[in-house]
């Protein structure tokens, strides 16, 4: 009789890795230089200020130095990557028009489902430019705007907007990837939410690279104005090559006072990516920021979206979970400022290391003079699943007042022999009672997401869980 494969082996491999040819795209040469952001920039049709943007940028990033407090990142040449692909398509509102390779694409990954299914909105980028983009006319009866954010800066009203905001947050000066993103970014979503709305349905946008030895750099800004609420979903993913690929994406979110967003990210690049990610929010009084966070795959990563609460009762909850598997070094975390008297944040983390893969965890919260009355816990679990992976834990406090309850806690483990043996006398496998542990572990995060991508979180464990005994 045929040996019974386990539920994590039935798990198709190919959800993720598969990929088309990219003959048809238009590519840029590879490399990082000013010609090649002047043809980005006329490509786009922008404004001037952008291009003396993206050029000052440039100039800032060929000033600045590589990080070198984290994972190594000497694999990447940047006169190795391609900064710009366009595919073979405009930007369409009806799925069926777009060329079959990329419909194709979205259709394995689900997302024309889940918008039929419970969104309210969804962007599809592939390689530089978006390719999809819709919402429903609820959405946009109620005065909210989801376009992608090269569309909205040819409207003169959001225009200005933009102007206002871009790279406030993030400035090119924050550090090399940052500047290097002002230099080159393209595609992206703006979302604008008017005062008092609150939409009960998520907007999502996806992004897939798919060209080899490219680079993804798409910009997101979220203005969610006082009593507004909000939940978007960003989702990612590319296809596995034998070079280099890089994502460094950015994304600014701008809470009003009152106001609610919670932003939710799925990120499973390939294992030969360098995700070097930026992600930071401002939240005025009274406001909140929820941020929940799955990364997975890359090669290697530097993820730790900031929370700067500016007003007074503001706050911010993190939860997230890394799964760190052999040849990956992932280093990610949270950081938050608090700025404003009576403030609050809450961390929980967790990490999953296994086949040799290094999980750090690293976090930042400063308390600031006008901080009185605030509060903060950090939460760190780790989870070692062989003697041969890694589990680091950085948390770094700068309290700079006194009336202040700021307080951390970290705990690294391995899957205790007791509960595997107490799983398997119920009749099951060693390989399963693993994953279910491991899925339990994940559970707080999990509840945390949609039902959709919880489930897709789950299989991505159950991915790399594969071959996790003997």
């Amino acid at each position: 009789m045929a040996k019974k494969r386990s539920e994590i082996a039935d798990v198709d491999r190919s959800l993720y890795d598969f990929r088309f040819s990219d003959a048809d795209a238009e590519k840029l040469a590879a490399g990082l230089t000013p010609d090649i952001v002047r043809e980005i920039s006329a490509k786009k049709d922008e404004p001037d200020w952008m291009l003396d943007f993206r050029l000052k940028s440039l100039e800032t990033y060929h000033r600045m130095s590589k990080p070198n407090w984290g994972p190594a990142i000497d694999g990447l040449d940047m006169d190795n990557i391609v900064t710009y692909v366009k595919p073979a398509t405009d930007q369409k509102s009806d799925w069926d028009s777009l060329p079959d390779d990329v419909k194709s694409t979205f259709d394995r990954l689900g997302i024309p489902e889940a918008e039929r299914s419970y969104l309210a909105g969804v962007g599809a980028q592939y390689d530089s430019e978006l390719v999809y983009h819709n919402m429903q006319d609820t959405a946009a009866k109620m005065g909210i705007v989801y376009s992608g954010i090269e569309e909205a800066l040819k409207e003169p009203k959001w225009e200005a907007l933009i102007h206002e905001k871009f790279m406030t947050l993030i400035p090119p000066t924050d550090h090399k990837f940052a500047a290097l993103h002002g230099a080159v970014w393209s595609g992206g979503s703006f979302v604008y939410v008017p005062k008092g709305t609150k939409l009960d349905f998520p907007l999502q946008s996806y992004f897939r690279l798919n060209a080899k030895g490219a680079g993804q750099f798409e910009h997101t800004l979220i203005i969610v104005e006082d009593d507004a609420d909000l939940h978007f979903i960003e989702g990612c993913s590319a296809p596995k090559y034998n070079v280099v690929n890089l994502h460094a994406g950015a994304v600014e979110l701008f809470v009003g006072k009152r106001a609610k967003l919670r932003y939710s990210t799925i990120e499973n690049w390939s294992k030969n990516m360098y995700n070097l990610n930026t992600k930071r929010a401002i939240v005025d009084e009274g406001g909140t920021i929820e941020w929940v966070s799955g990364s997975f795959g890359s090669h290697v990563g530097y993820l730790y979206p900031m929370s700067i609460l500016s007003g007074k009762k503001s706050s911010c909850t993190f939860t997230g979970i890394t799964f760190a598997g052999a040849g990956q070094n992932l280093d990610t975390g949270c950081k938050v400022v608090l700025n404003a008297p009576d403030t609050s944040a809450a961390i929980e983390t967790k990490s999953i290391s296994k086949g040799g893969g290094i999980s750090t965890f690293r976090s930042s919260v400063v308390a600031t003079k006008k901080a009185e009355g605030s509060a903060a816990s950090v939460s760190c679990q780790s989870l070692m699943l062989d003697a041969m992976s890694r589990s680091d834990t950085i948390p770094t406090m700068d309290i700079r007042c006194k009336n202040v309850d700021i307080g951390h806690e970290a705990t690294i483990g391995r899957i205790g022999d007791d509960k595997v043996f107490y799983l398997m006398s119920r009749g099951i496998s060693e390989e399963e009672a693993r994953g279910m542990i491991v899925n339990g572990f994940a559970d707080p995060v999990s509840k945390e997401l949609p039902l959709e991508y919880a489930v897709e979180m789950n299989n991505l464990i159950k991915l790399e869980m594969e071959g996790a005994i003997g």
